[in-house]
């Protein structure tokens, strides 16, 4: 169990940067292309801007913060941007929790940041020969002062269907103290999955790649779900052959062992 950090009294604002960026993977297969036309429309009306500005107001709500300015857009043919500028609340008007703990889930949540952003890109395609579809979002959530992002984690994992997760969490910066020490964190972390349910992380297979000297923590997230009718898009295994079965499983799990471990694998005979 992690040791809790002390209260560090600081001289003036705290200007330690926290930036968590991930990539959310979701993964599917649509046989003709009238159903990858579908696939796209449906995912532009599903990651549309105004529904992404509502995730993302969630999230300024989960971390504490205040919006300041939104911009959105939604693009042609397909994908969506927003970003928020948001402002810390004054430290005497907030509690704030530090500790290694899951944030809430999107049912359980009841827009501030100082030169800080929450901002998401998407990024839906599909490939016109092999019938794999992938949408992607990239999101960001960099916050200045005290408050965390970590704890919209959870939050962001539920909101949207993720098949890959890719996450980075840095500290940059440093803050002083009252007799001129530099601190370059205030918060003990040990792995970015201490932030995650514990349904969460039955549900993925997990791999860490951290630095700790220089407060830098990665971790790669891929679902271990088996139904191959989670990942058909206007198809149901009842409309398919063995031989077509078995050789769509065999894309998808390509498609998703290469997006978990960013490399093409070789070709299998």
């Amino acid at each position: 169990m992690n040791k809790p950090f002390d209260k560090i009294k600081l001289h003036g604002f705290n200007n330690l940067t926290k930036s968590l960026s991930f990539s959310i993977y979701d993964i599917c297969y649509a046989k003709t292309e009238q159903q990858r036309k579908e696939y796209l429309e449906y995912i532009d009306e599903q990651y549309s801007a105004d529904r992404l500005t509502d995730i993302l107001k969630d999230v300024v709500d989960i971390i504490g913060a205040n919006v300041l300015n939104i911009a959105r857009q939604d693009y042609e043919p397909q994908g969506a941007s927003v970003t928020i500028l948001v402002s810390e609340e004054p430290v005497e008007q907030q509690t704030f929790d530090s500790n290694e703990t899951p944030g809430p889930l999107p049912e359980s949540v009841v827009a501030h940041l100082d030169k800080s952003h929450i901002c998401v890109h998407t990024y839906p395609e599909a490939h016109p020969n092999d019938g794999i579809c992938t949408f992607r979002a990239d999101i960001e959530v960099s916050t200045c002062g005290i408050i965390s992002p970590l704890k919209a984690l959870n939050f962001l994992i539920h909101s949207l269907e993720s098949d890959v997760v890719t996450i980075d969490y840095r500290v940059r910066g440093f803050t002083r103290d009252v007799t001129g020490v530099k601190h370059y964190i205030d918060h003990a972390i040990h792995s970015i999955q201490n932030y995650m349910t514990e349904d969460t992380k039955e549900a993925y297979q997990m791999l860490d790649v951290n630095v700790y000297q220089e407060n830098l923590f990665h971790t790669k997230m891929m679902l271990k779900e088996t139904d191959l009718n989670t990942y058909l898009f206007g198809i149901t295994t009842d409309d398919l052959s063995n031989d077509e079965e078995s050789e769509i499983r065999a894309r998808l799990n390509r498609e998703i062992q290469e997006v978990f471990y960013g490399r093409n694998l070789p070709e299998v005979d």
